[in-house]
């Protein structure tokens, strides 16, 4: 059985516990919180530690899931590729482009794997939108707008909304087109001042040919949205990703399928494991996830200088 420790147990992290738990995966924790520490190392019946070295050194570990805040997953990736362990790091992958290749090399080095925590790959709405265009049923997919909504987390203190929230759209808009956007356009502001960081963000995304994608991120809305419309030649597919509901609108008609819940975190988590057991690179790809930074710098940049920025093909 893979052996997995959760490194950082506030916020995200215990969620990961939790998972990793049912799945029977679960080794050991780490947080420097000592009393969070204590309490997932009683409650799950593992170790408990505040020093990431010490854990390191004195388990036996397969594996390290990182949801620590962003500014440490480089540092804290690299020491677990150093201690030869696989590594699941929660989004973004780092908060520079510059760290990002310097850990997939580092990856390389230790030929251990390094994946990202891009959640809504496993939302199984997401899923069947992704076979769905796939099959071509529909047409072609032309638009994808995505709505990402809420007030801003306590924990989140050391990168803005588009390192932060903005990463997942931007992922899941790569993967459904099936490539990386040749223009960032975008403007992206903070409300609550003084802040250092923004708390909003639109984000326009100009994929080959006519595909767009369009983003607006922000934790100035006091209610929870998260929702995708899909738009192909041959009509709409709209998204709930909190509730899991879809509808399809085609031919004047509209169609709500369902389907039992699946939490998402539990088939991402499922779908880790089972690439680490079956010797095989997971869904999520780090250079996936370097391109996603490199978006993400993109996305500042158009904003500050009032001009979109060019990728290249």
């Amino acid at each position: 059985m893979t052996r997995v420790g959760v490194i950082g147990t506030g916020g995200w992290g215990k969620n990961h516990v939790r998972v990793f738990n049912e799945l029977q995966c679960l080794a050991a924790v780490c947080d420097m919180d000592k009393d969070r520490a204590e309490k997932y190392s009683r409650s799950y019946h593992v170790p408990g530690y505040t020093s990431l070295q010490e854990m390191l050194q004195k388990e036996k570990l397969d594996a390290v899931t990182i949801c620590t805040p962003a500014s440490t997953h480089f540092q804290i990736a690299s020491q677990a590729l150093d201690a030869g362990l696989n590594v699941f790091v929660e989004k973004p992958m780092t908060t520079t482009v510059k760290d990002g290749e310097a850990l997939i090399e580092a990856a390389k080095k230790a030929n251990r794997t390094v994946t990202v925590g891009f959640i809504e790959r496993f939302n199984p709405p997401i899923s069947e939108l992704k076979k769905m265009i796939q099959d071509g049923k529909m047409g072609e997919l032309i638009l994808l707008e995505f709505h990402r909504e809420n007030k801003r987390g306590a924990n989140i203190a050391d990168v803005g909304i588009v390192k932060d929230a903005s990463v997942h759209d931007i992922d899941t808009a790569c993967w459904l087109f099936g490539e990386q956007p040749r223009s960032v356009f975008s403007r992206v502001g903070a409300h609550f001042a003084p802040q250092e960081h923004e708390d909003f963000a639109a984000i326009l995304l100009g994929f080959s040919g006519r595909k767009t994608a369009f983003l607006v991120t922000n934790w100035i809305t006091p209610n929870r949205v998260r929702t995708l419309s899909a738009v192909f030649s041959g009509g709409v597919v709209d998204i709930d990703f909190v509730t899991q509901q879809t509808s399809v609108h085609e031919g004047g008609v509209t169609t709500v399928p369902t389907r039992p819940f699946e939490e998402p975190l539990m088939r991402e988590m499922t779908e880790f494991i089972g690439a680490l057991e079956e010797r095989r690179q997971p869904l999520v790809t780090p250079k996936e996830g370097l391109m996603v930074t490199r978006i993400a710098e993109a996305v500042l940049a158009s904003s500050k200088s009032g001009t979109p920025i060019y990728l290249g093909e």
